[in-house]
C-alpha cells in the first residue's frame, strides 16, 4: 500500500474545474492507475483506492490518496500543478508517495493517534411504516459526531474515540442536549468542515443535464483514537469508512500525537 500526497495549484483552470467537480477529480484520480479500467468497481474486502482534499488554507489544497500500487499523478501534474517546477527536478516530480505498510504493520492494540477523517454520515429513514427506508444526511454536527460514535461503528473500524480528561471539559460531564454524550465536549472530536457537493455523475449526464446533479454532503472529522483491533483498523485505512468512497470520502489518515500530521 501506498500513501501520496500532491498539492493543487489553485491559479491554474484545471485546478477549478477538478475542484469544482468530485466526479471530475475521482476520475483524475483513478487515471493515475493504468491497471484501473474506466467504469471498474472496486472487489468487495480488497484495498481500493481513496482519496481526500485537505484545503490547509484559502489558497492550499492537498490531495491525499491511499493506493495498492504507487500512481502516476504526470497528468495531474500538468492539469492543475506545477508543471516547469516539476521538469526541473527529475527526484521531484509534483508529488510524493511514500509506502504506507510500514505504518500498517507497526499498528498496535492500546497505540494512540490523532486522525482526520472526511466521511459522508447517513441514515435510514422513512416517515410511514409502509413508506420504503431512504437515505439521508445527518445535518447537524451533533448527529454527524454521533455517527462516528456509534459503538458498533467503531468496533467494526478497529478504534475507539478517545475520551477528554475531565480538566479539559467546559461542560459539566461534557455533555449539552438530553444527556447525549456525543453532544458536548466529552470525546476528542470535532467537525472542522461541513460541506453540501453538487455535481453531474458524468460528463454525459452533464452534457445533457437530465437525471439531476449528484448530492452528498461531506463531513471532515479531527481528533484522537486508541486502536482496539489492529486488523480491522488495517482494512479500515485500507478499504475506508462509510458511502461516497468515490467522491473524496471514506478515507482515514493517521499521526502521531506528538507532532503535526505528517505523510506517514
Amino acid at each position: 500500500m501506498y500513501l501520496t500526497r500532491f498539492r493543487l495549484n489553485t491559479a491554474r483552470p484545471g485546478a477549478r474545474r477538478l475542484l469544482s467537480s468530485r466526479q471530475s477529480m475521482h476520475a483524475a484520480v483513478l487515471s493515475a492507475f493504468p491497471d484501473l479500467l474506466p467504469g471498474s468497481v472496486p472487489t468487495p474486502g480488497e484495498p481500493r483506492v481513496l482519496w481526500r482534499l485537505d484545503q490547509q488554507a484559502r489558497a492550499q489544497v492537498i490531495l491525499y490518496v491511499v493506493s495498492p500500487t504507487p500512481p502516476d499523478f504526470t497528468h495531474l501534474v500538468e492539469q492543475a500543478g506545477w508543471p516547469a517546477a516539476a521538469g526541473a527536478d527529475p527526484e521531484r516530480p509534483g508529488w510524493q508517495t511514500r509506502p504506507y505498510t510500514p505504518l500498517l504493520d507497526r499498528l498496535s492494540a492500546g497505540d494512540r493517534w490523532s486522525f482526520r477523517l472526511t466521511a459522508n454520515p447517513v441514515h435510514t429513514i422513512r416517515r410511514t411504516k409502509d413508506e420504503p427506508r431512504k437515505i439521508t444526511a445527518h445535518l447537524t454536527p451533533a448527529h454527524q459526531m454521533g455517527w462516528l460514535l456509534d459503538e458498533k461503528r467503531q468496533q467494526r473500524c478497529g478504534f475507539r474515540i478517545l475520551e477528554k480528561p475531565e480538566g479539559r471539559r467546559l461542560l459539566p460531564d461534557g455533555t449539552t442536549h438530553k444527556g447525549r454524550p456525543h453532544t458536548g465536549d466529552r470525546y476528542e472530536l470535532s467537525v472542522t468542515d461541513a460541506r453540501t457537493l453538487s455535481f453531474a455523475k458524468s460528463r454525459a449526464a452533464e452534457a445533457a443535464r437530465s437525471g439531476g446533479p449528484v448530492t452528498v454532503l461531506t463531513v471532515t472529522f479531527d481528533g484522537r483514537l486508541e486502536v482496539t483491533d489492529p486488523h480491522a483498523l488495517r482494512r479500515t485505512l485500507t478499504q475506508g469508512i462509510g458511502k461516497a468512497r468515490a467522491y473524496g470520502c471514506g478515507l482515514l489518515t493517521l499521526a502521531p500525537l506528538s507532532r503535526d500530521r505528517t505523510l506517514a
